[in-house]
């Protein structure tokens, strides 16, 4: 008896983590590309924040409404917080009451897609394409004009205020 529980526990134990390996896999396809933007580990974690580098680098994400950048209603351009690309436009921001700020669309030629299977579920991550931070991700439940949904990590991002108002 005590012979089969621990066979039992055994095999529990290693579909467990296989299953814990499955859900975890940060997206590869990502993580395999080469960018413009190239940084040893080391010299990413001495430009960024811990939380900067657990988003952009490990593709973690921040806690809903964390992000001072929620909140942000000025003019400007959001710029990935890796390598100061431009992202997105303070025009296609919206409340999408997720807790994260939400754009309907990316600047021309900002990001990159790949297929994030992570957590038993299938969905598109965006990243910076030119250093390939991770930015968050893409659904298609936006408002119009695109119906779609850039649900983005706000400390992965910086904000440049546009004209007199940057003052």
């Amino acid at each position: 008896m005590t012979d089969r529980r621990i066979l039992l526990a055994s095999v529990a134990g290693l579909f467990g983590l296989a299953a814990f390996r499955w859900l975890r896999t940060a997206p590869a396809q990502a993580a395999e590309k080469k960018f413009e933007v190239e940084k040893t580990d080391a010299e990413w974690r001495a430009q960024l924040t811990p939380q900067q580098y657990e988003i952009l680098r490990k593709h973690g994400t921040e806690r809903p409404g964390s992000s001072p950048l929620l909140k942000e209603k000025r003019k400007g351009i959001f710029a990935c917080a890796g390598c100061d690309l431009p992202l997105f436009s303070s025009e296609t921001k919206y409340d999408s009451g997720t807790g994260w700020p939400s754009f309907w669309k990316p600047l021309d030629n900002a990001l990159g897609e790949t297929k994030d299977t992570t957590f038993g579920m299938t969905r598109t991550e965006v990243h910076c394409r030119r250093c390939g931070g991770h930015m968050g991700h893409v659904f298609d439940d936006g408002p119009k004009p695109t119906g779609l949904r850039y649900c983005i990590d706000g400390f992965g991002l910086v904000f440049h205020p546009a004209g007199p108002q940057a003052s």
